[in-house]
Order: structure tokens, then C-alpha cells, then sequence
């Protein structure tokens, strides 16, 4: 059962992400997007834990057709007062999504398994509705922000603090434990302080920096093989009796002259 967030963590939210380090997050985000997501025009995606919508707006600017699911009634609803008819929202759970197999070209999973109990079936779930792609985007608990608890601190009243960290590791092993080998594309940014911005952009596009696994923003990208979910229905019809074989038929006296 994920977390389900209520009208205080909302607000509590939406006040940080509208802060400098909520703003500096959504750059690294969208900064992953752009580096790990090859997308075509009008591809469908799935937001996963898609909250009041964020990252459903990052990602409708690459031109692809949005979709967005989360646990809480009360995020879907301020996503639809913000996205409208431009966006297809349903409440579910992560763990067991309402979608046909490889319903969407790409599955995107920011900030939701932090708060799941479950993140290898959500992972599960994820790579069975998708048809190309899964995309995951969480804070780094190798990061310093995440080792000091200095997000925690953000939100020491708030269920948002009973969030689980995992690093690339951990996240790698989930994608291989559900996918097997397959590549896995991966960058990790830094939240640097204004005062460096520019230098900070530039070493946020530098290929070493964005593969220092102790950045405060993990990315990862897997690629998809079709997969289905086997639904076995017990058949109600009767089988017709088989017609008598032909050799069945042939006696044994004939069947000794070689007939």
C-alpha cells in the first residue's frame, strides 16, 4: 500500500516546490529527461505517482502524449484542475496498475518509490504496461542531502518523512531482478549553490559528473522487451469426440499381411 497524501502533505509539497531547491530539482529532472528519454512526437507515456502534475507538464513539452496515475483522490484532482482534458488521470495503486499489457510507449516513476512497500512489483508493473521504456527518478540516498537528513528536515511533520531512500545499487538490482540483463542508462546531478550556477551547469553536462554516483538526483533508464501478464481462463465448451483412426480400424490380420 503506497503512502496516499493527504491535504497537508500537499501543501507542505507544493510550498518546497515552488522553493529554490524545489525549482533546482525540477531542473535535474527535466535535465534527465531530455539526457536518457530518445522520445518521438505524439509516443504515450505514463507518470506513475504523478502527484499534482509537475512532471506530466516536463514531460507533455517533449511532445508526448501524457497520462498519469496516482494513489492520492485529492492529487488527481488539483493534476486535473491544472492539466484539464489534456491528460487522461486515474487513482491506483503503483503495485497494481489498471492498464492493459504495453499500453504506453514509456512508464516514468519520479518520487514514488520512495513511498511504496513494494517497489519491485510497482518495477513489475511498470515493465509490463510499457512497451519501450521505464524511466526512474528518485533522491540519492548516497547524496549528502539525503546522508545529512537534510530533506528529511523539510518535512519532519510530515508523513512525506517516512520516505525510503535507495541509491543506484539498489535500484539497478530491482531492474535486473525484474528485467534480467539488460543496459542500464543512468545520470546523477548535483543541486549546486546559485552563486555557481553557470559553473554548476556546465559540470552538469559534463559525462563525469553525471556518472559521480553521489549526486544529490539519480535517473535510470531500462529499455523494454514485450511482456504480458498471462490471465488463464478454464475453457467452457465441450471438445467434440475424435473420429476413429483410420488404423484403428485396420485388423490385426491385415495389418500382419502389411496393409
Amino acid at each position: 500500500m503506497a503512502l496516499i497524501f493527504k491535504a497537508n502533505s500537499i501543501a507542505l509539497y507544493e510550498a518546497w516546490y515552488r522553493s529554490t531547491s524545489g525549482k533546482a530539482m525540477e531542473k535535474m529532472v527535466d535535465h534527465s529527461f531530455h539526457t536518457l528519454l530518445d522520445t518521438k512526437p505524439g509516443e504515450r507515456v505514463l507518470d506513475i505517482g504523478c502527484g499534482l502534475g509537475n512532471h506530466l507538464i516536463l514531460l507533455s513539452r517533449l511532445g508526448l502524449n501524457i497520462s498519469g496515475l496516482d494513489a492520492s483522490p485529492l492529487a488527481i484532482e488539483q493534476a486535473r484542475q491544472r492539466l484539464g482534458h489534456a491528460c487522461d488521470l486515474r487513482i491506483g495503486s503503483a503495485e497494481d496498475l489498471p492498464y492493459d499489457d504495453n499500453e504506453f510507449d514509456l512508464a516514468v516513476m519520479v518520487h514514488t518509490l520512495e513511498f511504496l512497500d513494494d517497489p519491485l512489483e510497482a518495477v513489475k508493473e511498470a515493465t509490463r504496461v510499457a512497451r519501450r521504456g521505464i524511466f526512474i527518478g528518485l533522491l540519492n540516498s548516497f547524496s549528502w542531502s539525503c546522508l545529512s537528513n537534510k530533506f528529511r528536515g523539510i518535512f519532519r511533520d510530515s508523513p512525506l518523512n517516512r520516505a525510503k531512500y535507495y541509491n543506484l545499487l539498489q535500484i539497478k538490482y530491482l531492474l535486473s531482478a525484474t528485467l534480467g540483463n539488460v543496459p542500464i542508462q543512468w545520470v546523477c546531478n548535483q543541486n549546486w549553490p546559485s552563486y555557481y550556477s553557470r559553473l554548476g551547469d556546465r559540470l552538469s553536462d559534463s559525462k563525469k559528473m553525471q556518472h559521480c554516483p553521489f549526486g544529490m538526483y539519480l535517473g535510470l533508464y531500462a529499455p523494454l522487451h514485450p511482456r504480458v501478464k498471462t490471465l488463464l481462463h478454464p475453457l467452457r465448451i465441450k471438445m467434440k469426440k475424435a473420429p476413429q483412426s483410420l488404423a484403428n480400424g485396420i485388423s490385426r490380420d491385415k495389418a500382419d499381411l502389411g496393409f
